[in-house]
């Protein structure tokens, strides 16, 4: 008896390879083209949905072919108005989203592992270890769902995208280029690469390649400014030292005007000093680049403690004096284990879910909170 085939995920595949996937159906290269539009249209589920399409082919699609979407999230709303996703993935594994509304823009927060290897000491994500990669439509399915969300709730449309959630992005990078190369498609997802960060830890090969096939912008976990604590902040820091990484951010190949954005995330007694800031301007003199503060958030490391905002100030004052562009960033969805650091797709298991897997989130501030199919 013959095994039969598995179905090709469409989601997977970029422009090019659905070119090359309708080809070997033995269709012309423009049914790839007219697909990839159709795949990202809010509401598509079914290939018979497709009307200029040949009934034919899309007899074909349907036996050869699915679309993947997640369509079972469990949804929790932050006091803040940050909206946390986590999606149940088909082999049960977990991942988290993270939705951020301001009032000239909405980012989403992607995930593009499930754990990371990274094991940063001050990152929940890092203390669940790494377990896989996503394939490139898991990454995609999270801002396809996300986005139908949003219009199914009157909800303001995505404007951005950030690699800032579960995992490190470079060390999936295959998927991740391929994902990107969808989501800036215009028939695909059409997001602006401008409207697209990519943060690393400092993988500096894959940094040099996504700097080579992407226009999209970068950001550089840094966290300290010298060696020794870095080293012990952050294991990654033994393979692709200080000097090296910043040479690295200062050959990095983007376009005019565009700036690396440096993350430093500050922590009591272990980064925070007047001289910690002065040695960090020193570091980065000569590179284009922004630096964003953050304090520390609440995750599972009680040896880690937040510098009051007096000192977080101060720190912020010695980089502007230094020439920087010094923003603070301010945490969200912190009540919901939301925040930078805390996604690791705890606690779900537990919540107390209401009719259809609905999650009541008024208590947090939510009017409304609901699985993503209305």
């Amino acid at each position: 008896m013959n095994t039969p085939q598995p179905k090709t995920d469409l989601k997977n595949l970029t422009q090019e390879q659905l070119v090359g996937f309708v080809e070997s159906l033995g269709q012309p290269a423009f049914r790839g083209r007219q697909l990839l539009a159709w795949i990202y249209k809010p509401g598509i589920t079914d290939f018979a949905q497709m009307t200029d399409l040949a009934k034919e082919f899309r007899a074909i699609l349907a036996e050869t072919a699915t679309m993947s979407r997640f369509d079972d999230a469990q949804v929790e709303c932050s006091r803040d108005g940050a909206v946390k996703f986590a999606f149940r993935l088909e082999d049960g594994q977990l991942i988290e989203s993270v939705l951020i509304p301001e009032e000239d823009r909405t980012t989403l927060c992607v995930s593009s592992q499930v754990g990371c290897a990274m094991g940063c000491d001050f990152c929940l994500t890092g203390t669940m270890g790494f377990i896989r990669n996503l394939t490139t439509a898991e990454i995609i399915n999270q801002v396809c769902a996300v986005r139908d969300w949003a219009l199914a709730h009157d909800r303001a449309p995505l404007t951005n995208l950030v690699f800032m959630g579960m995992g490190e992005p470079l060390a999936n990078l295959a998927h991740l280029l391929d994902a990107i190369a969808i989501l800036t498609e215009q028939r695909g997802l059409d997001f602006s690469n401008r409207r697209i960060t990519v943060s690393t830890c400092g993988l500096v090969p894959q940094m040099q390649q996504l700097g080579d096939l992407t226009d999209v912008n970068l950001a550089v976990s840094l966290h300290a400014a010298n060696d020794a604590v870095r080293g012990r902040l952050m294991p990654i820091n033994k393979r692709y030292p200080l000097a090296q990484l910043i040479e690295a951010c200062r050959t990095y190949r983007q376009k005019r005007r565009k700036r690396i954005m440096f993350e430093y995330t500050l922590l009591e007694g272990i980064n925070d000093s007047d001289a910690d800031a002065g040695q960090l301007a020193d570091l980065l003199r000569g590179v284009p680049c922004k630096i964003n503060l953050l304090a520390v958030n609440p995750a599972g490391n009680p040896a880690y403690k937040s510098p009051g905002q007096d000192r977080i100030l101060r720190f912020q004052r010695i980089l502007r004096d230094r020439g920087y562009t010094v923003f603070i960033r301010q945490s969200r969805g912190e009540d919901i284990a939301a925040a930078c650091g805390q996604l690791a797709g705890k606690g779900w298991e537990e919540t107390v879910a209401g009719k259809d897997g609905e999650v009541d989130g008024r208590a947090d501030g939510c009017s409304e909170v609901s699985p993503l199919s209305p």
